[in-house]
């Protein structure tokens, strides 16, 4: 009986669009481990490809004695990190120290749930919840609660202040990630990311047939992509808003007192949760599983249509490869920002931008619908993004006016040229 049951399961009937339809319970299983089991693999490969990818970008070898083209690193490493001694500070608050991990673990699996990687609705998404990028946002916030009560619970003044810098660094990126996918959600009429990748195979700005309309190839979603790409790189801490890490200010920042494998698991909470984002970001910006903006059954070449394929999936962890990269990319390129700098980005720059673009899509959307041409609607976010720029350059020059008696610092690189300014005059 048991032997049956696992060969109905190995079985092409059982992962057939039908199969998974009719198993119930059986299908949703198999929907949870064929995500959850990747992202627990990848992670191990994705920390190797940062490590070959920041050493060929800064003239290194990298890893390469452990397995072929050091492909096993990764694997040693943790396996040196499950074998070392765990240390429990005598003074922590142990509930509290053992559970942040895991919380900061937590979201990354639950985010990848929603990710539609393919074109089969029974096996793709685990979860098409109806208020799915609502369900993103609540969900993502939640990462910040492992850093702080790892910062709480460590009695650690030096990890607690890196758990609230944490704290003030999402609470105020989420703002400006948070108007910019709703000006996604405005312009699809859809808060799932699967019915966000249908309106993408549209005809482009509602206009241009034979072009799909991915909405980084629109000005508003532009506007939107860019804003929701800092702020995912914000929301992961990485480099260049990697603060809560601050080695030369804060000792090694909120998991200072953290040991063995309770000290792998934030790195893989950070790993997961890049690899995630990127996924979110190609669902709603990048077509999704779709290879290139372009109609191929309006072209006349239903054939070469890879939505329909089993080559989707492969297409949609290709993207979120590249997305990853360019994570990998920018820690290797723009030094760490003052506190100052991030928190002024944040509030003074993404935030009233992310406003601004979700007050035009509807500035677009009326307009389109009053004249019924999509030119109509075009024209208009265009005119109105140019007033609310000039608006902005004025209130900021305005603004700039009452610091002027302050101290301009910046930072200098000597390139043994010349020297370069990082940012800003010196």
């Amino acid at each position: 009986m048991v032997w049956d049951a696992i060969r109905r399961f190995f079985s092409y009937e059982f992962w057939s669009y039908e199969g998974l339809q009719n198993h119930g319970v059986w299908g949703a299983i198999a929907r949870v481990v064929i995500v959850v089991l990747p992202i627990l693999m990848l992670v191990p490969g994705l920390i190797w490809w940062e490590r070959r990818l920041l050493s060929w970008m800064q003239d290194r070898i990298g890893p390469n004695r452990v397995g072929p083209f050091g492909l096993l690193q990764t694997i040693a490493d943790g396996v040196k990190l499950f074998l070392k001694e765990d240390i429990t500070p005598t003074a922590v608050d142990k509930l509290i120290y053992f559970t942040a991990p895991a919380l900061a673990l937590f979201p990354a699996f639950a985010l990848g749930g929603t990710l539609p990687w393919g074109p089969n609705k029974y096996l793709t998404p685990i979860a098409d919840v109806n208020i799915g990028i609502l369900y993103v946002l609540a969900v993502s916030s939640l990462g910040v609660y492992g850093i702080v009560l790892a910062g709480y619970a460590s009695n650690n003044k030096y990890s607690l202040m890196g758990g609230l810098r944490s704290s003030a660094q999402l609470i105020s990126y989420e703002l400006a990630m948070g108007m910019a996918l709703a000006g996604a959600v405005l312009a699809s009429g859809s808060l799932t990311m699967t019915g966000m990748v249908h309106f993408q195979e549209g005809p482009w700005l509602g206009m241009v047939k034979g072009v799909q309309n991915w909405l980084i190839l629109t000005p508003y979603g532009f506007v939107a992509a860019l804003i929701f790409a800092i702020c995912a790189i914000a929301e992961t801490n990485r480099a260049p808003f990697d603060l809560p890490e601050a080695e030369n200010e804060l000792i090694a920042g909120y998991h200072t007192e953290y040991s063995s494998m309770k000290f792998a698991v934030f790195f893989m909470g950070e790993y997961a949760a890049m690899f995630v984002f990127s996924g979110i970001f190609t669902a709603v910006f990048c077509g999704g599983y779709h290879a290139l903006p372009i109609d191929w059954t309006f072209a006349g070449l239903p054939i070469v249509d890879t939505a329909n394929s089993v080559a989707a999936g492969f297409i949609f962890l290709g993207k979120v490869a590249f997305f990853f990269s360019c994570f990998i990319w920018l820690r290797a390129t723009l030094p760490r920002l003052r506190y100052d700098q991030l928190m002024s980005l944040g509030w003074r720059s993404l935030l009233p931008l992310a406003v601004a673009n979700f007050m035009l899509v509807g500035v677009w959307i009326v307009a389109a619908d009053v004249y019924k041409s999509e030119m109509a609607g075009l024209v208009a976010y265009l005119i109105g993004f140019a007033v609310m720029f000039g608006v902005y350059l004025l209130v900021k020059r305005a603004s700039a006016d009452r610091f002027e008696g302050m101290e301009n610092r910046g930072v200098v690189m000597n390139t043994g040229v010349e020297p370069v300014s990082l940012l800003g005059e010196v």
